[in-house]
């Protein structure tokens, strides 16, 4: 439907009109409190316990961003109780901008148990009929901070229902306009959507306005149909489109692929002993889009761009060796020494 699109002037001289030292990075969309169980392996009915960990992908790559000394702001909307003031407190501590936080007093924040089988892979669990992320509307969006962000990051949780929908696209329409790289990582979920059909078309209904996009092997799959998502046939002819500046393919601890209109090619992983993956995706994302609004010329310079997936890989590889989503996240150092590069004291 026309309303759903963002119009696709890039706007790209627009983007320097803003700071030479602003990169800022705006994140729209969930936050929630992640139940996970204090042991793995086990199912949630047989969990003795459960940790609380703040989650939600895109404020777990604001405080991704944020944690390697980047600039980065949340925008969305939590439950006017005890866990959304915790939450938006979490951000506060984090040094991520929460002025375009909202509360809700109709709804609560949301909650996901989840289940951590062998090798730290996930199971979710989501409570949020209706959440208070779900409630955010376009009146209530800070069109101040989206005009200052040199990325806009969002996923596709929000596009499942109103009115949090029409803010999303709002949103992507303001960003646009002023400028700012358009970050899409769908994060697919489909148990939150009223069919895998309806995740496919609300996945991709927004699938050209992006500059970036990062998917999962398993999310080529799901959305193309197709048996093998290695295939870089199915990736380009399907899922690369025209306004398109970056695609990115991650593969787990095997590391990432990436695509542009000038060259393609494979970054490995960075190899460590995985007790959870929740947040790994996000600690990529959120390396990734520290360097990329630092340097917007990693679109065009190869070189520059394989150390930055080099970088982003090893983020999400130090996150896998902690529990939770946010706790896990790392700092720059802590990148650096997995990388051997900390320079001597």
């Amino acid at each position: 439907m026309a309303e759903d699109h963002v119009p696709c002037d890039s706007n790209d001289h627009a983007s320097n009109m803003k700071g030479a030292n602003d990169s800022l990075v705006v994140c729209f969309g969930e936050m929630l409190i992640d139940f996970v169980p204090t042991v793995a392996g086990v199912s949630l009915a047989e969990a003795p316990a459960f940790k609380k960990a703040p989650g939600g992908a895109p404020a777990n790559v604001a405080v991704g961003i944020s944690r390697l000394g980047g600039s980065s702001a949340f925008m969305g909307k939590l439950g006017d109780d005890e866990f959304g003031y915790m939450l938006s407190d979490i951000l506060k501590q984090n040094n991520v901008d929460n002025s375009g936080v909202r509360f809700d007093s109709t709804a609560r924040t949301a909650l996901a148990f989840v289940t951590l089988k062998d090798e730290g892979e996930r199971e979710f669990l989501f409570f949020r009929h209706p959440s208070a992320d779900m409630l955010l509307r376009e009146s209530e969006l800070d069109i101040n901070l989206l005009e200052q962000a040199r990325i806009f990051h969002y996923g596709s949780i929000s596009l499942i229902s109103e009115p949090c929908r029409s803010s999303q696209f709002a949103a992507m329409r303001i960003a646009k306009k002023s400028g700012s790289i358009l970050s899409y990582d769908p994060n697919l979920r489909v148990a939150l959507w009223p069919s895998a059909e309806a995740a496919r078309e609300g996945i991709m209904s927004i699938w050209d306005q992006a500059d970036v996009i990062k998917i999962s092997e398993e999310e080529i799959t799901f959305l193309t149909g197709c048996d093998d998502p290695n295939d870089d046939k199915v990736v380009l002819n399907k899922l690369f489109h025209p306004n398109l500046k970056l695609l990115i393919v991650t593969e787990g601890s095997k590391g990432c692929r990436y695509y542009t209109k000038e060259f393609k090619g494979r970054v490995p992983g960075v190899k460590v002993k995985p007790v959870d993956t929740t947040g790994a995706g996000d600690a990529f994302v959120g390396g990734m889009l520290s360097n990329l609004a630092s340097n917007l010329n990693l679109f065009e310079d190869e070189k520059l761009l394989r150390e930055a997936l080099l970088f982003a890989n090893a983020c999400g590889a130090v996150t896998v060796t902690e529990r939770g989503a946010i706790p896990a996240l790392p700092t720059k150092d802590a990148v650096l020494k997995l990388l051997g590069k900390v320079p001597a004291r």
